[in-house]
């Protein structure tokens, strides 16, 4: 017997395909999603700019390439870097090459990634930023067609499922009493931070099939992860009612890249011969020795080196993991590597949204015309079917949800509606609708709304997919100073 068998695994050929070019298709939506947005949000006029945010923490503990100089010019060359590198990888040309060119490829798009979420502030600070950021760093080690897929690096990745499904169920156990009594999803599809277009619909299902959504959701993250680690084809068949559970996500919700990035993982549990069984369009590789060349001395050694590194950092998530006070969504180290994740521990029974609108009348009562601002992703326009947006990331949307479950008092919003009254371009261009179409209106104020899913008869009834009830202003109109408005 070779050597080095135990070490190779031929057998996964389908699985580095879909893991590396996978985690590099994710790579570039993520870096579309910061060339798009990152300017407006966090650039150098942006609603937290970097720049004063770098001056105000000289020590920045965690590695950029921003802590020295940022400019909207540099962010968009590393943008555009990580979608051209990004892109030949999703294209596999550097999986053709020998193993550390891809591996180089994907440090690239992890150390250029990191940068931009290392400065990303609350806009960034979402558990889906470290998942992508480990899962690139790892992928990069399954190395290039000319070796066979490393065993022990399958093993670490499946290890990361692992974590991310078993950390949102225990998450979930130690969480809220909804997800004991099996009542979670009587609220999720409506409550979600954006609901898709199918959400409603979920939401109306009779409660007996929501609470055997959350006996579906209990067994799929606290039962099945064991068996990712079991012989085939148990490991396959765990692999895909994780895809499977996945998909439903997908499809009755929005949330950015976190349900593909389980998807792309769960292949790590997928062999050449099951996945054939069952898609025979997969095709099979022959395993000779002509086909798969023998792993070079110096690759086994540095994957080697990294899986001990990987399994060393290990200890801090598996501590969190046994802890009654388990962390949601938390890095032990500062290169975000083998990471904690967790999702909903408890479920938001009521749906705020926050209203922003803005008038040109020079006095600002009610009964001005107020006129209100369409968000891309948040409910807002009753009528609106919500739209599809994962896995590309809306993050003003989303941290638009999290305002009234805080508190509106957040510096990011008060710059934004700053800008609305400048009618900065940068900003509304965030935005699905500029009631002013691109003038300046003279009041801007924000209120508070209760939101639901119509039922089936009030959809016949108004045309209505929401129905809202009025709450209250939660900040008064605002204008800008009279010399600015002098100037302007």
């Amino acid at each position: 017997m070779d050597w080095v068998s135990w070490f190779e695994a031929p057998d996964y050929e389908f699985a580095r395909q879909v893991l590396q070019r996978g985690t590099a298709a994710l790579y570039f939506i993520a870096f579309l999603s910061s060339l798009n947005q990152f300017p407006a949000l966090l650039g150098e006029h942006g609603l937290l700019p970097v720049p004063r945010y770098v001056d105000g923490h000289r020590a920045l503990r965690r590695p950029s390439l921003f802590r020295w100089k940022y400019s909207d010019t540099l962010l968009r060359a590393v943008c555009a870097a990580g979608l051209a590198v990004s892109l030949s990888l999703v294209g596999g040309l550097p999986q053709l090459g020998p193993p550390w060119l891809p591996l180089a490829a994907f440090l690239a798009l992890w150390l250029l990634y990191m940068s931009i979420v290392n400065v990303g502030q609350t806009f960034y600070g979402f558990g889906w930023e470290m998942l992508l950021l480990e899962m690139g760093f790892t992928v990069g080690f399954l190395g290039s067609e000319q070796t066979p897929p490393p065993r022990t690096i399958l093993v670490l990745l499946v290890w990361l499922l692992f974590r991310l499904e078993f950390g949102a169920g225990m998450i979930k156990i130690h969480g809220g009493s909804e997800w004991r009594d099996l009542t979670a999803l009587y609220y999720h599809h409506e409550t979600q931070p954006m609901p898709g277009p199918l959400s409603r619909q979920a939401h109306l299902l009779p409660k007996p099939l929501h609470r055997m959504e959350v006996l579906g959701n209990h067994f799929a993250q606290l039962v099945v992860p064991f068996f990712l680690f079991a012989p085939q084809p148990l490991a396959t068949i765990a692999a895909g009612i994780v895809v499977f559970t996945q998909l439903w996500l997908v499809g009755s919700g929005n949330f950015a890249w976190l349900n593909w990035s389980a998807i792309v993982l769960a292949f790590a549990a997928v062999s050449d011969p099951v996945a054939h069984a069952v898609m025979p369009f997969i095709p099979q590789r022959t395993n000779t020795a002509a086909a798969v060349p023998q792993t070079p001395v110096w690759w086994l050694a540095v994957v080697l080196a990294v899986t001990a590194l990987l399994l060393v950092l290990s200890y801090w998530p598996v501590r969190n993991l046994l802890s009654r006070e388990q962390l949601m969504n938390a890095s032990f180290n500062r290169w975000q590597l083998v990471n904690t994740y967790g999702a909903f521990g408890t479920v938001t029974r009521h749906r705020v949204e926050i209203v922003v609108e803005g008038t040109q009348a020079d006095v600002p009562v009610d009964e001005a015309d107020w006129r209100e601002y369409g968000f891309k992703g948040k409910p807002g326009d009753v009528r609106r079917l919500p739209r599809q947006w994962a896995p590309y990331h809306l993050r003003l949307d989303w941290l638009m949800w999290f305002l009234p479950l805080r508190t509106v008092h957040e510096e990011w919003f008060y710059a934004f509606l700053g800008k609305l009254l400048d009618a900065d371009r940068p900003t509304l261009r965030l935005l699905r609708q500029d009631p002013f179409d691109g003038a300046r209106p003279r009041w801007v104020r924000a209120r508070s709304f209760l939101y639901r899913f119509a039922t089936r008869a009030e959809f016949r009834e108004t045309g209505q997919r929401w129905i809202r009830m009025e709450l209250y202003d939660v900040i008064a109109p605002l204008s800008l100073p009279k010399q600015r408005r002098r100037s302007q």
